[in-house]
């Protein structure tokens, strides 16, 4: 998986560090996630707990997107063969290659020209379902900027320049998706609209904190009210101007949600691909703590958060005893002031490298293999990566938003390739014993 991993195995915490990592991105991929919670037994279709009897349906469709939204759609037709009638699925960098449902590509993470005819293919085939068919959503993260329809009022290269301002800013992803929400044809549940009067199940592959229905990719398939004085507060609170977004936020009124029932499953997620690498971590006989699913805030910060938990570990044995392993998940946010490379993964790493003990190892990338929008997944490190003499460089390129090349040039970054999934961010920390430990490198 690691496409660069033997120079980034070099002591036998850098080795679990990996596999920890490994494990975490493939317990996530939807092929898994399908295997687990999906049976087919006779005309019974089974998500979960929730049962389909599919002889009530004349026709069988999958439809939707994601960064992932291949691989379950592929997963979806080896599980129903022949009676999968078509679909339509838009990705990024494609994975999978599924025969009876047609894979158009868009972009991520600032939709343009190909999130938007993605989207119409989409909502096109919706639109002809009718009371006879069974619409199974196939909803993954990155579904927002790659399910893309502008209303009217708007273009997709207002959205597009509304996202980065939001992401630069360091808007949380629910924040971020109640301004798109307010701007968008397909989300808050746009999407089942168009396909009613057709039975609409979806099946989600989570990439937000908390797993809420309404909030992965915007909540395409989640009927709710829209709100434009919520995304207006949004885009204050940022500094963000888009003057063509705010004119169209000012003008509409809020709408009902569409009176739709929809049957929404969450079938991989975070806590997925941490309680894998947790696992692996115990299957090697270390101690282990999963400190949180919920991560967000600022990158750095958190990074260093982490590289204290490995020095009161590394010194004092708690909150668990070495040799340990702590375990995270979340989304963490950048605010850019600067004009460099990378990503919140890449911040993360660099920021706790700084701070952290002898012996200890930090991993910490993007599930998706792309750490916004660079070409690392992320990136491990340990005490060594920052030496004495790089402590200056490393906070120069903190502060200009330039981890990339600074980790880069110290063989830190981490390769995956685009690996069919995206449950967000996946962080570990090896800590092998006690060690000294020199404190006020920040």
């Amino acid at each position: 998986m690691f496409r660069n991993r033997a120079s980034r195995s070099k002591t036998p915490a850098h080795e679990l560090a990996l596999d920890c990592l490994q494990a975490g991105i493939e317990a996530a991929n939807p092929r898994r996630a399908v295997e687990r919670h999906c049976t087919l037994a006779g005309d019974t279709l089974r998500i979960r707990t929730a049962e389909y009897d599919l002889s009530a349906y004349d026709k069988i469709l999958v439809l939707g997107g994601g960064k992932a939204a291949d691989d379950l759609a592929a997963a979806l037709e080896t599980l129903l063969g022949d009676r999968l009638t078509d679909g339509v699925v838009v990705t990024h960098e494609q994975t999978a290659d599924p025969d009876r449902v047609a894979v158009r590509e868009g972009e991520h993470p600032t939709p343009a020209d190909g999130s938007v005819s993605g989207a119409t293919a989409v909502l096109e085939r919706a639109a002809a379902a009718d009371a006879e068919t069974l619409v199974l959503a196939a909803i993954t993260g990155g579904g927002s900027a790659l399910l893309c329809a502008p209303v009217p009022s708007l273009s997709v290269d207002d959205l597009g320049a509304v996202t980065d301002g939001l992401l630069d800013a360091g808007a949380a992803i629910d924040e971020v998706n109640a301004v798109r929400r307010a701007c968008s044809e397909i989300k808050g549940g746009g999407f089942a609209e168009a396909a009613a009067p057709a039975t609409v199940v979806g099946l989600l592959v989570s990439d937000v904190i908390g797993d809420d229905p309404a909030v992965i990719a915007s909540g395409a398939t989640v009927p709710i009210d829209t709100d434009p004085e919520r995304a207006l507060a949004v885009l204050d609170r940022y500094g963000v101007s888009a003057p063509n977004v705010r004119a169209w936020l000012r003008d509409d009124d809020p709408h009902s949600a569409p009176d739709i029932a929809v049957d929404n499953h969450v079938i991989a997620s975070g806590r997925d691909a941490v309680e894998a690498a947790r696992d692996v971590a115990a299957e090697h006989g270390y101690d282990t703590c999963i400190l949180s699913t919920h991560i967000d805030g600022e990158a750095s910060e958190a990074g260093r958060v982490h590289a204290a938990i490995a020095t009161e570990i590394s010194e004092a044995g708690d909150p668990i005893s070495p040799p340990a392993v702590v375990l995270s998940g979340g989304e963490t946010t950048v605010q850019v002031t600067g004009d460099g490379c990378g990503g919140p993964n890449l911040e993360f790493a660099l920021a706790g490298a700084l701070d952290l003990p002898d012996g200890a190892v930090l991993g910490a990338l993007d599930t998706d293999g792309s750490d916004g929008s660079i070409d690392a997944a992320g990136a491990l490190v340990d005490g060594a990566t920052v030496t004495d003499a790089d402590i200056e460089a490393a906070r120069t390129a903190l502060e200009a938003n330039d981890s990339y090349p600074f980790l880069d040039g110290r063989d830190a970054l981490l390769r995956t390739g685009p690996t069919g999934t995206n449950v967000n961010d996946l962080r570990v920390v090896v800590v092998q014993g006690q060690h000294n430990f020199v404190s006020g490198r920040r």
